[in-house]
């Protein structure tokens, strides 16, 4: 028996962090056209399943990729996975990480944001002393791998593609990102390592949020919808490629 009917097209799987949603006033529904992850799928013409949160580094996408139930069931359905995050890796950090996400649980209210005050008068004065960051490179790239391998484990022969961090303009790292050459060139040197594609996210963010600063978020990490399409154009060959690569 023969199915007259073409196979429908798999996803495009996007793993990533608030840089994937967020545009110029805040957060943007999954389903948005307007976000990158969107523009690459339409470009395609493939589904896109996203799979991505505020504040997340690599060592997050390691905890979805073993705990998130929907991301198991997305897996077998997609035809390439786009690795977009890394960014919150290299921001600064000289208070604690774990400091910042434990506020929301300090009690009374009163006191939770008399804490939260101080961390943020605190952050952006000590950012610029660059250490520590988020997360080391040597971790980063370590958790980089256990997804790649967890991936490979399930589909062996699924293309992935990479994106190399971006940088901010934000005044709550005090404008400094001196965590982004190390992070980005221990990405790449993994990348390369297992011959994945790779596409830099640097070069439009510096850019834009020099130049076009109005149309950024104001908060100075998130970027306006000029900078998602831009983004989504640097994407579409990478993925497209990476499709090609595996006769699909």
């Amino acid at each position: 028996m023969t199915d007259d009917h073409p196979a429908a097209a798999g996803t495009i799987l996007v793993l990533a962090d608030s840089l994937s949603f967020y545009g110029p006033v805040g957060g943007l529904a999954a389903d948005d056209e307007r976000i990158w992850p969107n523009r690459v799928g339409a470009a395609l013409g493939r589904p896109v399943e996203l799979f991505a949160r505020i504040g997340w580094t690599s060592r997050d996408i390691w905890w979805a990729i073993t705990q998130d139930p929907r991301i198991w069931a997305a897996l077998p359905k997609a035809d390439v996975v786009v690795l977009a995050y890394g960014g919150m890796d290299s921001l600064p950090s000289p208070l604690p990480t774990a400091l910042r996400e434990q506020i929301r649980y300090v009690r009374p209210a009163g006191l939770r944001q008399r804490v939260r005050d101080a961390y943020g008068w605190l952050q952006p004065r000590l950012s610029r002393v660059g250490w520590p960051m988020a997360l080391p490179p040597g971790l980063t790239v370590n958790y980089y791998e256990k997804v790649r391998a967890s991936i490979a484990h399930l589909r062996p022969d699924l293309p992935i593609v990479v994106a190399l961090p971006p940088t901010h303009a934000s005044p709550y790292y005090g404008h400094a990102h001196p965590g982004r050459v190390p992070t980005s060139s221990a990405i790449e040197r993994w990348a390369r390592s297992h011959g994945l594609p790779i596409v830099d996210f640097y070069p439009i963010t510096a850019a834009d949020f020099t130049d076009g600063p109005d149309t950024m978020n104001p908060d100075g990490i998130h970027w306006g919808l000029h900078t998602h399409e831009a983004v989504a154009g640097l994407l579409v060959p990478a993925v497209r490629a990476a499709l090609t690569s595996g006769d699909r």
